[in-house]
Formats: C-alpha cells, sequence, structure tokens
C-alpha cells in the first residue's frame, strides 16, 4: 500500500485581471474521481491544504454552469461528504520522506493559494529530487510553478506536460479575465507543454512526473499514478 498526499487548493476566490474577485475553490470531479481510483487500488490518501484550511469546492463544478451533468455532480458531491476535509493536514507539516506519491487536483484555485507557496515549492523540490511520483491535473497544474532552484529557475523546465490550455480556458474557463493562462505561463517557464484537443481526456507522462489536461483526464490521471507505483 502506498500512502499519497493530496494537496488541495483552500482558496474560495480567484482576482480577475479586472480586479474584482470570481468564487472558486477545488473542482469537484478532480478531487472526487482522483481519489477514488487511488483509494479504491487499496492506497492511503491523506489531504493536505496551505494552513491546513478547510478547502472549498467550486459550487459550479457540481451542475450545468460547469458543463457538469446534474446526476455526475451530485455523486461528486455524495463521494466528497464522505471524505473528511474539515481539518486537513497542514502543508508546512508534512514530509516529502512521508509519502510515495504527491497528487495536485485543479480547479481555479490553485492559480491563488498555491502557485507561490514557498512551502508546496519546498515540498516538490524534495519530491522531484527523490523520483518521486508527482501528478498535476488541469489548473493543478499552477501549483508547479512554486517549485523553484535556487537561482530562481522552474524545477520543471524542460519537462514534458499538458494542462488546461488556454483554448479551454477561453471556451469554458475565465477567459481573457483570468489572471493568467496555465499553459502559457508554463511554457514561459521552460516547460515544454502538449495540450490536445480541447474537453477531450490527455495524460503525459515524464519519468516521475504525470500530468493530465482537464477534469475529464481525471479518472485517466489517477490511473497513470497507479501503473507508476506499481512498477516503482
Amino acid at each position: 500500500m502506498a500512502r499519497i498526499l493530496m494537496i488541495v487548493s483552500a482558496a474560495d476566490h480567484v482576482r480577475l485581471t479586472d480586479g474584482t474577485d470570481h468564487p472558486t475553490g477545488f473542482w469537484a470531479e478532480e478531487v472526487a474521481a482522483s481519489h477514488r481510483v487511488l483509494a479504491e487500488a487499496g492506497h492511503q490518501v491523506e489531504i493536505a491544504t496551505p494552513a491546513g484550511q478547510r478547502p472549498t469546492v467550486d459550487p459550479i463544478s457540481l451542475d450545468e454552469r460547469g458543463g457538469v451533468d446534474p446526476a455526475e455532480g451530485a455523486k461528486f458531491a455524495e463521494y466528497l461528504q464522505g471524505l473528511d476535509l474539515s481539518a486537513p493536514l497542514k502543508l508546512s507539516g508534512v514530509s516529502a520522506d512521508d509519502y510515495d506519491a504527491f497528487y495536485l487536483p485543479g480547479g481555479h484555485g490553485p492559480m491563488t493559494d498555491l502557485v507561490d507557496d514557498a512551502d508546496l515549492g519546498t515540498l516538490l523540490n524534495d519530491a522531484d529530487a527523490r523520483g518521486k511520483t508527482i501528478a498535476a491535473l488541469c489548473h493543478g497544474l499552477a501549483a508547479l510553478l512554486s517549485a523553484r532552484g535556487e537561482d530562481g529557475s522552474f524545477t520543471f523546465a524542460g519537462r514534458s506536460m499538458t494542462s488546461f490550455s488556454d483554448e479551454e480556458e477561453r471556451q469554458g474557463g475565465l477567459g481573457d479575465k483570468s489572471p493568467f493562462f496555465v499553459e502559457t505561463r508554463l511554457r514561459e517557464q521552460g516547460a515544454i507543454v502538449t495540450p490536445a484537443a480541447a474537453w477531450s481526456s490527455e495524460v503525459v507522462v515524464d519519468g516521475n512526473l504525470v500530468t493530465g489536461q482537464n477534469p475529464q483526464s481525471s479518472v485517466a490521471t489517477a490511473e497513470r499514478v497507479l501503473e507508476l507505483l506499481k512498477a516503482a
């Protein structure tokens, strides 16, 4: 049995380019579907947030406003209710030594509180140096940007990955009001980003790094993590 740390944003809003705050949080499917795949495989999945704050589910990730079938949204909500999200671990108190894999789901929340979280950056640097599995999904890839070398360079520069694409952000995200476009920002920092067609399931594996493009990629991303853990 592996021990997996799911690192979830605790942000409940994102600041848009027009200066307004947009309600957000984590995306229900990305946490619920990913957690289910990992847990049903017999692995221990623990949840951490910055400062151990209770995470907020983005309300539109549960219904038609987010392009989610209401019946599916109800299933995600029911699964999330079965998780104890009231007292997650504090991100500052966890160690790469204690886990076999690290999983970063999205929602726009990570663009607010994980993108430059120093504790997360230290954790990801340590985990990557040890060759431990690191998975990021959709906007969760913004959290990878927290990982920097001593010279300020992006730890995952030169690595192949996918992410929530600029096209998807414009079609069904925050559009030009987004504080930044994840695909573009990653590429600017030196990552090799190759998204697939908008809203298709896509997973890219580069060594110990697993990245999924969007909510539709949640199950496939978790399954690739299982494959790496089995091969380890």
